[in-house]
């Protein structure tokens, strides 16, 4: 059964959720607070985020725009108190995938999280490499890897270039700064070392020519 994650800061009301939600199969977990929700948001084991628009710490709409910023899929759908269309839109145009307004039926609610989960893959989280540049991570399948500041980088440079071709000379231009002495030997090296990190995935050697990042 699909795992939901919700972020709200009104004990009676996250219990209220929770328990509701229980009850229909789901397995659950809470936070009360802007910054833990984009903690936990990352985490690539949620297939869903209910998401407040007024926590303490950190908004729901930041809270959204830093998750997808770093690369999280998961299917978001905002609670708010707020009905203001312009609010409305603005949560939609950061990322988030339906709204429902306070008060609201359980049983609407419910719907609309088997709708969101019918139209989204099993796995929610971000697939390849994706770099979070707020918190200065590469990720994985969802899963932080320790990288040195040069593979970072690298990785940066990867992911800000997706399916274009860049050749040594470009990477060196990108990664280590115009004017840096270094052999395209070693160049090849540092991807070789990047690549044994990501688990090899999706960084292509296109031969005589370069490097390209798919996916």
């Amino acid at each position: 059964m699909a795992r939901i994650l919700i972020v709200e800061d009104e004990p009676e009301i996250a219990r209220m959720l929770e328990d509701d939600l229980r009850l229909e199969g789901y397995e659950v977990e809470t936070a009360a607070d802007g910054p833990a929700a984009s903690t936990l948001g990352r985490e690539p084991r949620f297939d869903l985020i209910l998401l407040d628009v007024m926590l303490p710490g950190k908004d729901g709409f930041d809270v959204c725009r830093e998750l997808r910023k770093s690369g999280v899929t998961t299917p978001i759908l905002f609670l708010t108190a707020r009905t203001h269309e312009a609010e409305k839109v603005l949560g939609l145009d950061l990322g988030a995938d339906d709204y429902i307004t306070k008060p609201f039926s359980p049983r609407e609610l419910r719907a609309r999280i088997r709708a969101r989960l019918r139209t989204q893959p099993k796995s929610a989280a971000p697939s390849g490499i994706t770099v979070d540049e707020d918190r200065g991570e590469v990720r994985c399948d969802g899963q932080r890897v320790d990288v040195t500041p040069l593979e970072y980088k690298l990785a940066l440079t990867f992911v800000r270039n997706r399916g274009r071709l860049l050749s040594r000379n470009q990477l060196i231009d990108l990664a280590w700064g115009r004017d840096t002495y270094i052999t395209e030997r070693a160049v090849d090296a540092h991807i070789v070392n990047l690549r044994r990190k990501l688990a090899g995935l999706e960084i292509v050697s296109v031969r005589g020519m370069g490097y390209r990042l798919d996916g």
